[in-house]
């Protein structure tokens, strides 16, 4: 069982419970200077930390790095450019021949610093030097927070298809610092507020209905909102992973409500033209609308998460969606199965389930309801 242990009430831990492969997801604002101490009890004596981190929040990468480097540990920090093309197999080269060049060996330990991109990256490149090797993330975007650096899916991008390549490795610690997101642009924290809210409309009717009541304070920034936001999305997160870690009995499929549309939009538009949390907003308002052209809810499922995801500042259509193009992209979703098209749909608040054998002319139809 997964669990949140015991702490004062501006910081609190959540456990990942897997066995042997457990770990704690440390949650705060302002700690960053215990994170030394947060390591050390995770991992033990380190003699050598391998620090990748986002190009955009050296700094922060600089803090934690002037706190493990002692006497006994040597640190070597690459920075990685920012955005979603740097999950590349290029940049996979690139990042194992510098851990070689930097005498890495299965003692060693890879620590991310950044979002979502530097998570799947850098997890994957410890998960396949030396056949894999332990692993840190320290997100710093609200998106990652509640979502990526949780659960132990890591990866790169085929030109055709985003995240097809990767592997399953679990990190040793997830340290989470709000005050990581302080000078975070408006638009980059907003669009991980999509994922916050998906947790509430797949897993927690409860927390949804907190953040229908609290979505202005969240999209201010309350420290006390925030926090709580992010351990509710963290402790959903955790349930389901401890379910089915590998996806295997189609448990944490769930976890991806929203985002057969919301690969499809990035991959037809262009990395970078939409914000992942932006394309997700609007994967699950084609999701909610696909489910009610089914029968499978009613239109107030879809009304509700319309209401969150506005007061959330999030977008609910994108006009330049190329319908045609998107439905090639879905055939190559990793929830495909013998080439049928699958899609995780809501049932009711806080509850979704997976559907097979979906007639694609009902899938373009929920596309174009918000394009």
């Amino acid at each position: 069982m997964n669990s949140e242990l015991a702490s004062d009430p501006g910081e609190s831990t959540v456990s990942v419970d897997l066995g042997d492969r457990s770990y704690p997801i440390h949650i705060a604002t302002g700690a960053t200077g215990r994170f030394a101490a947060a390591f050390a009890r995770s991992l033990g004596d380190v003699s050598h930390v391998l620090l990748i981190y986002d190009a955009a929040v050296e700094p922060w990468a600089e803090a934690l790095a002037a706190q493990i480097r002692v006497e006994s540990t040597r640190v070597d920090a690459a920075a990685v450019p920012s955005g979603e093309p740097s999950k590349s197999i290029a940049q996979f080269g690139q990042l194992l021949d510098w851990m070689l060049d930097r005498g890495a060996d299965r003692r060693s330990v890879v620590v991310a610093v950044g979002g979502g991109v530097i998570g799947d990256l850098a997890g994957f490149v410890a998960a396949s030097f030396a056949r894999g090797i332990r692993f840190v993330q320290v997100p710093t975007t609200l998106l990652a927070m509640v979502d990526s650096s949780v659960g132990g899916k890591t990866g790169i991008n085929l030109s055709g298809a985003k995240n097809m390549v990767g592997a399953f490795w679990q990190p040793e610690l997830v340290w989470i610092d709000t005050l990581a997101m302080k000078t975070l642009p408006d638009r980059s924290y907003l669009s991980g507020l999509a994922e916050v809210v998906k947790y509430g409309v797949i897993d927690d009717a409860v927390f949804f209905d907190y953040l229908e009541s609290n979505a202005k304070a969240l999209v201010e920034r309350d420290p006390e909102v925030l926090r709580y936001a992010i351990r509710q999305s963290c402790l959903a997160k955790a349930r389901v992973v401890g379910e089915d870690e590998r996806e295997t009995s189609g448990r944490r499929a769930i976890l991806n409500y929203g985002h057969t549309f919301a690969h499809a939009i990035e991959a037809t538009a262009g990395y970078g033209t939409l914000l992942h949390g932006e394309a997700v907003s609007i994967g699950m308002q084609m999701a909610a609308s696909l489910a009610i052209r089914l029968g499978r809810c009613d239109a107030g499922v879809l009304e509700r998460q319309t209401e969150v995801l506005q007061a959330c500042r999030l977008p609910i259509t994108f006009p330049e969606a190329d319908v045609a193009a998107m439905l090639p992209v879905m055939m190559r979703d990793k929830k495909v199965a013998h080439g049928k098209l699958r899609f995780i749909l809501p049932t009711k608040i806080g509850h979704v389930e997976l559907v097979g054998d979906v007639d694609p002319a009902e899938v373009e139809t929920a596309i174009r309801a918000h394009c």
